[in-house]
């Protein structure tokens, strides 16, 4: 089973979270702030950490970013804050999902399970391959590596959720998927109502894919990849 690391300043709910989660077989480390992450990322192999947002010195924003700069991991934010702006701006900041304050422990434990299982290096190698790429319009996706190449050969900057939007919608092109679709290809749950965390993110990944002629908005459906895929090297993509 996965390791995982519970960063949280609240004792209660560190005890609480660690318990149940080890109860479920995974091996759980804690941590109360971000010095006590570093020295349990120093001398464990963590495959996922829930990061609270609200912690002593470094908050959790300032470590989630780090933590997407220089480790390959996921990441499940935790925080008491609710708004589209807050949600947008944790996933922004390389989050691959967010838990709000307060949550059941199966809604913890599904969370937890969802973001592993589409973690890069859980990825089906029977359906897709450890070396999955796709090329569409001049650009590539290159799934192993998590990079997305525009047509120029340059590596463009995705955040986790965005790579993972833009994948589901390359392995589905010419499919309208809608926000409950893309919410359970993406992070393993159906939309939150008025949560429209996903259409902003699309809007962003939408200029990074220089404009509106790639990823199309369907009136009342959804959204779709309006353009041809294939295996990259089939169009000029870049192994």
């Amino acid at each position: 089973m996965a390791q995982l690391l519970v960063v949280d300043d609240d004792n209660e709910i560190r005890s609480l979270v660690s318990d149940y989660l080890s109860q479920h077989g995974y091996t759980v480390f804690t941590a109360r702030d971000g010095e006590t992450m570093l020295r349990v990322l120093l001398s464990e192999d963590v495959d996922l950490v829930l990061l609270d947002l609200m912690l002593p010195g470094e908050d959790g924003l300032a470590l989630c970013r780090w933590l997407r700069d220089q480790r390959d991991l996921s990441i499940i934010m935790v925080t008491a804050l609710a708004s589209e702006g807050d949600r947008v701006t944790e996933l922004e900041m390389g989050a691959d999902d967010y838990l709000t304050k307060p949550f059941s422990t199966l809604e913890l434990l599904d969370r937890v399970r969802a973001v592993l299982r589409r973690a890069p290096d859980q990825l089906p190698v029977h359906r897709f391959g450890r070396d999955e790429a796709w090329s569409f319009a001049g650009w590539t996706l290159r799934v192993n590596t998590r990079e997305l190449v525009d047509p120029k050969g340059t590596l463009v900057s995705l955040t986790g959720g965005s790579f993972d939007l833009l994948l589901a919608l390359v392995r589905h092109p010419g499919r309208v998927l809608n926000r409950d679709q893309l919410l359970e290809l993406t992070r393993g749950r159906r939309a939150e109502p008025f949560d429209h965390s996903i259409d902003v993110q699309l809007s962003r990944l939408r200029k990074q894919l220089g404009g509106t002629g790639i990823i199309k908005i369907v009136r009342g459906g959804g959204y779709l990849l309006a353009l041809p895929v294939a295996p990259a090297g089939a169009e000029g993509g870049k192994p």
